[in-house]
């Protein structure tokens, strides 16, 4: 199994699990080689919608991801301050409301990734 680090943060570097659900943190370490892909999928869909902002729901149909994924990489970009929820909501295809989570700027030295 995989132990690589992405980061650091609550989970000692590892995407988020469910403390004392050993198939959580399996799957957990099973991820752990692609969350910083995934992750930087999300932050720059979310990025591109600029003001306008995204819902989980519209993210995981963007990005074709299942709900467990995106909204856990979006929950680890809220914990990184990449992204912030804007304090609107938007319907989700279901049409109950859901918070719009939009992107910070990037760190100076990131800037040329979104030209």
């Amino acid at each position: 199994m995989s132990r690589k680090k992405d980061g650091g943060g609550p989970y000692g570097g590892f995407p988020p699990y469910v403390k004392g659900s050993d198939t959580s943190l399996i799957a957990a370490h099973l991820i752990a080689d692609e969350t910083l892909t995934l992750r930087a999928k999300v932050y720059f869909w979310i990025y591109r919608q600029g003001e306008r902002g995204a819902t989980d729901d519209e993210i995981e149909r963007a990005l074709e991801m299942r709900h467990q994924t995106a909204s856990a990489r979006r929950r680890e970009l809220v914990l990184q301050g990449r992204i912030e929820d804007s304090e609107r909501r938007r319907p989700t295809s279901s049409g109950r409301p859901a918070a719009i989570w939009v992107a910070l700027p990037p760190e100076p030295e990131q800037r040329e990734m979104f030209r």
